[in-house]
């Protein structure tokens, strides 16, 4: 199909305007779940088939995920970003996992290297294990306390203030940046949560909000929730939707196909994993599992809205299956109660990958993507030259 333009044109500010993103998998890929039949290794060769196809194709970005089981999401941004030309690179942003002060640093070189196709996710909470594997040993509410702390700083320092703060959890004396980043105020923020501690962090300091493929009726609740905390303090939030997707040129082949990703599954193996996920702190989760309480007879919880992935996987377990006129039909509505942004995967990446575009993409009003400009702030890049000049040294090990 066509590639996009390089430039945003008034398709951008349409109400029907859709942003597709999607999704590198950097923890493995596979065409079944569960099993070791057609698994496919994490290799960086495959991971850069399906970021260029994605930028080919004319997605807007690709998610990266993070955890213990992924590939660092941020090396992998960077590697990707020399090897695509439009494709935005959406990736974690881990407070108690990380310092804003270094992480700062970190992601304005980043968006300068990539010439402002940053975005940032912002993971607060996770899988208890994961955070204690990690060094991160507070509870779900507390994480979010030192979130609101965290984004306080981040976005100080972004908006090229110096920076001195004393809160419960961070500290800083005389931080700033001195080469600053491609995007005026930083790269955007992204979260996602359905908690209200959640929510709270959202409307004070996020500019999108990601929630999991729930049928729409709850979508549209949260989406109003959210909205109203925001309009609370001031603010506007976008909105975006975290779906797998299997579209076929039928329904019929499209609900075959995926049957056949999980047919393959042991039901004890569900089991195991669905008391897991049952016992998760985070209510984005809670929501999910409850809705199908990981029975095979209770999967089709919306119209072209399937739970079968999330029988074995946390998180965005829904997919929209279906042909490509009512898999976009069911975009559409999602779009209009306000989700522009739409976080798309698929088992194997590669494939699904074109698929969605083949079938989908013609059938709904895809944005256009502009190229931001890569700008010098005379007043901070002088100083870092001032800096140099006066002698300043860089840090390469112990001191």
């Amino acid at each position: 199909m066509a590639e996009i333009s390089d430039f945003a044109d008034a398709r951008d500010q349409a109400d029907d305007a859709v942003h597709p993103f999607w999704f590198i998998p950097t923890h493995g890929d596979g065409r079944k779940l569960g099993v070791a039949e057609g698994a496919r290794p994490t290799e960086f060769s495959y991971l850069a088939q399906v970021a260029q196809a994605a930028d080919r194709l004319g997605y807007e970005g690709v998610l990266i995920p993070t955890g213990r089981n992924c590939e660092d999401a941020w090396v992998v941004a960077s590697s990707l970003a020399t090897l695509t030309r439009r494709l935005k690179f959406l990736v974690a942003l881990r407070p108690g996992v990380s310092s804003p002060l270094a992480t700062a640093r970190q992601a304005a070189t980043l968006d300068r290297i990539s010439e402002g196709r940053l975005l940032l996710n912002v993971v607060a909470g996770g899988d208890s294990t994961d955070l204690a594997g990690d060094g991160v040993f507070l509870d779900h509410d507390q994480r979010y306390a030192l979130t609101d702390e965290y984004l306080t700083v981040w976005q100080r320092l972004m908006n090229g203030e110096k920076v001195n703060f004393e809160g419960k959890y961070i500290r800083a004396e005389g931080a700033q940046l001195l080469f600053p980043p491609v995007q005026e105020g930083g790269p955007r923020l992204f979260i996602g949560g359905s908690s209200d501690a959640a929510i709270d962090v959202t409307a004070k300091h996020i500019d999108t909000w990601l929630t999991w493929g729930e049928p729409p009726a709850q979508v549209a609740e949260k989406v109003a929730e959210v909205r109203a905390k925001a309009a609370a303090q001031g603010r506007k939030v976008r909105f975006g939707i975290r779906l797998q997707v299997l579209v076929r040129e039928t329904e019929e082949e499209a609900w075959r196909d995926a049957e056949k990703l999980i047919e393959d599954l042991d039901d004890n193996v569900i089991a195991a994993i669905q008391k897991r996920l049952a016992a998760s702190e985070s209510v984005a989760q809670q929501r999910i599992v409850a809705l199908h309480g990981g029975r095979r007879d209770k999967l089709l919880i919306s119209p072209n809205l399937w739970a079968g992935i999330g029988l074995v996987r946390g998180g965005a377990g829904t997919a929209l299956v279906g042909s490509g006129e009512n898999v976009a039909a069911r975009i559409r509505e999602y779009r209009a109660l306000g989700i522009e942004y739409f976080v798309l995967s698929g088992y194997p990446h590669l494939e699904e990958a074109y698929r969605f575009a083949e079938h989908v993409f013609p059938l709904l009003n895809i944005a256009g993507v502009k190229k931001p400009e890569v700008k010098v702030k005379p007043g901070r890049a002088g100083e870092a030259g001032e800096h140099f000049r006066a002698g300043g040294h860089a840090h390469s090990g112990p001191s």
